[in-house]
């Protein structure tokens, strides 16, 4: 099925067109310095084996014959050390993504897969960490972040291709308990009750799903009486884990890790947090950018929203 959108820009072909002449030069280049190398080599050999037999005359040594197929051999040697093969662009796309995409984008990326004959390596953690990684030159093709804003921070400092901005989804939060769990917890404000002794949530200093946690706790006049009961997870995926192992009674996650879980969830009410508006952009220098483009234009088309919506993310608003 044929993308709609982020469609390859003139611009890019014309990179292509010029990459390609200039890695044909290069291998041309090599060849000549390739040939030049071999001829010094005969020419050496050449000289040096005068030298030898004038030496021998003079001293009367019997001459040592070289096979010739060591002699072939040796020449081959050189040659393979001259042989370049033509580099081209990996068929392997990266993508960097949220971990609160983990089951969506799986099922996402096989069917892209399917459908383009690209591969998709997924890096999944949290949004502020990836960002990061980018900005010190992680070699990513694709960020796909929990928060827009951490696109628009990338943005503003060139890291992303014009245009290729976009949101794709817009997150929830739940209340999470395991199924074993002797709790009941049916609103945030359970949080402050005796029997909770523990709750996680994402690292707010850099995870959206954390930032949506705490905000919520404060605009519901909690946050300053649990936060003594608070763990932090590096990312969504982790804070969920915190609560299945038992390390702690509830967990703030997301939607779309509690509807693949085997637990309790209750959803927060959106009113107590800002939108978690889910953006993703084609970052600057990618090795694949066409591929980028597609993968961006799958997720944001028809197949991709219908994936993304099974796993309980709404369209952005």
């Amino acid at each position: 099925m044929r993308s709609k959108g982020f469609p390859p820009s003139s611009a890019s072909a014309s990179v292509d067109s010029q990459n390609g002449a200039s890695a044909s030069k290069s291998l041309r280049h090599l060849s000549v310095l390739c040939v030049s190398a071999v001829n010094d080599f005969g020419s050496l050999l050449t000289a040096e084996s005068q030298r030898t037999q004038r030496w021998r005359r003079e001293n009367h040594v019997r001459r040592l014959r070289i096979p010739v197929w060591l002699a072939l051999l040796l020449v081959l040697a050189l040659l393979s050390g001259c042989r370049a093969t033509p580099q081209t662009d990996s068929n392997e796309l990266h993508v960097a993504a949220a971990a609160d995409l983990i089951p969506a984008f799986e099922e996402i990326g096989r069917e892209f897969e399917t459908s383009h004959k690209t591969k998709v390596v997924f890096s999944f953690g949290s949004t502020g960490m990836l960002t990061r990684q980018i900005e010190n030159g992680a070699p990513m093709d694709l960020f796909a972040a929990a928060s827009v804003d951490f696109i628009e921070q990338l943005e503003e400092k060139g890291l992303i291709l014009p245009n290729t901005k976009a949101v794709y989804a817009r997150g929830r939060i739940t209340l999470w308990t395991s199924k074993d769990s002797q709790l009941t917890i049916n609103q945030i404000e359970d949080l402050k009750r005796d029997d909770v002794k523990r709750i996680a949530i994402a690292n707010p200093d850099h995870a959206p799903y954390g930032m949506a946690a705490r905000e919520a706790m404060q605009r519901a006049g909690i946050w300053d009486s649990v936060k003594p009961k608070l763990v932090y997870g590096d990312n969504i995926r982790q804070t969920l884990q915190f609560a299945e192992t038992g390390n702690v009674e509830v967990a703030i996650v997301a939607l779309s890790l509690s509807k693949q879980s085997d637990g309790h969830w209750t959803l927060i009410p959106e009113e107590l947090h800002k939108p978690i508006n889910q953006g993703l952009a084609v970052i600057k220098g990618s090795k694949n950018e066409k591929a980028a483009r597609a993968f961006a234009s799958f997720i944001t088309g028809p197949q991709g929203q219908a994936i993304l919506a099974k796993y309980g993310f709404e369209q952005p608003k």
